[in-house]
């Protein structure tokens, strides 16, 4: 098979779908590896790097795009990037489908078979796909509000690790999974006040087994909710349901209770957010005010640290490629659940039942399209 792997060109996205590493192990399966010329600047990989290892520089997107049966991504194709997908063109990459009909749409017309990093699930119920990148969105959360709590980037002026004598900051945290649990790891570490909510009651009770003392867990209810935010300092936006828009949590009528110079960071802003506030930003622009409250809404945070990223997305995502280069995606996706459940459109059909019930699309199972629907 051949695997191609263009630059990013999201606005502020060094990162790169695939290593040095990752592309001499694909090579040594017998594919080839087209990468278009600079994708691994961003990330600290030369062209030589890669051709090193037997990969093949391209000059151009376009040749890219056009030579490959496979596109491995870190982000969704822009706009720019649809009219180069092509029929039964595999495209692997994070789509986040639910917060784009548009995107959506493209695909479906497209012909092209998306298989998105995450909704990859275990049976366990784990996104190995995401994770890696949750882990680092979780972290850089707290690192980010901090730096906008402080008063000249317009914050409230509180250092969260608090001095003795005065109090530390507090950090909020909705949603326990991932990105949660390592927001509240970092912000405990810095000496803050951190309460985690969540309405998963097993959670919970892991959480308040795992974290040290000054983090707490609180069941999350809407008065909760709005008893929380008006003393926190920083409010992180960690909620994920998979494949879905995020559920609002935080409305803007909740934005009154809420002190002037309080941060913001919605994780969850590349499926929608949980903030009905919330918009995406870059990392060139990333924050705006509404009614004094500070909104942090990167959609790519990850890609602000690109080389820890780059390392971290490819030792998760290389077993899957080397599936699906040697198997085809049809064979690698029937043979494995988990990433049968990453196939979200193919071939011009919605196959994951939470993108088509975003936009009222008819669904069609990956085993309909990969073998054909069975006979009556």
């Amino acid at each position: 098979m051949v695997i191609g792997v263009p630059k990013e060109i999201k606005a502020d996205e060094y990162r790169v779908a695939l290593t040095p590493a990752g592309a001499e192990m694909l090579v040594a399966g017998g594919h080839r590896v087209l990468v278009e010329a600079e994708a691994g600047f961003g990330s600290g990989f030369t062209d030589e790097s890669y051709e090193v290892v037997g990969a093949e520089i391209v000059d151009g997107a376009e040749g890219v795009w056009a030579g490959a049966d496979m596109i491995t991504k870190v982000k969704e194709p822009i706009e720019s990037e649809w009219p180069r997908m092509k029929p039964g063109q595999v495209v692997f990459t994070y789509f986040h489908f639910a917060a784009s009909e548009a995107l959506t749409r493209a695909v479906i017309d497209s012909g092209a078979v998306a298989i998105a990093y995450e909704t990859v699930e275990l049976s366990s119920g784990e996104l190995p796909l995401l994770t890696p990148m949750s882990e680092i969105a979780g972290r850089m959360a707290v690192q980010e509000g901090a730096k906008y709590l402080e008063r000249p980037q317009g914050g409230l002026g509180v250092l969260l690790g608090g001095v003795p004598g005065v109090l530390p900051g507090k950090v909020l945290i909705l949603g326990g999974g991932v990105v949660g649990t390592n927001a509240a790891k970092v912000a405990a570490g810095l000496g803050a006040r951190v309460c985690i909510m969540d309405i998963d009651l097993p959670r919970l009770r892991y959480l308040d087994d795992v974290m040290p003392a000054n983090v707490h867990t609180l069941f999350s209810t809407r008065q909760a909710i709005r008893q929380q935010v008006r003393d926190a300092d920083v409010i992180i936006g960690a909620v994920l349901v998979t494949g879905a828009k995020a559920p609002k949590l935080i409305t803007e009528d909740d934005l009154s209770l809420m002190r002037a110079g309080t941060v913001i960071v919605d994780v969850a802003v590349d499926q929608g957010g949980c903030v009905e506030t919330i918009k995406p930003t870059t990392h060139q622009d990333p924050v705006y005010t509404v009614d004094g409250v500070m909104h942090y809404g990167v959609a790519n945070m990850p890609g602000g640290v690109p080389r820890t990223s780059t390392f971290a997305l490819t030792n998760a995502t290389l077993p899957y490629q080397l599936a699906l280069a040697t198997k085809g995606w049809k064979r690698a996706c029937l043979e494995n659940p988990a990433l049968e459940l990453g196939v979200n459109v193919a071939s011009g059909h919605v196959t994951h039942t939470a993108v088509a019930d975003a936009f009222g699309l008819g669904y069609t199972s990956v085993k309909d399209v990969a073998v054909g629907p069975k006979l009556a």
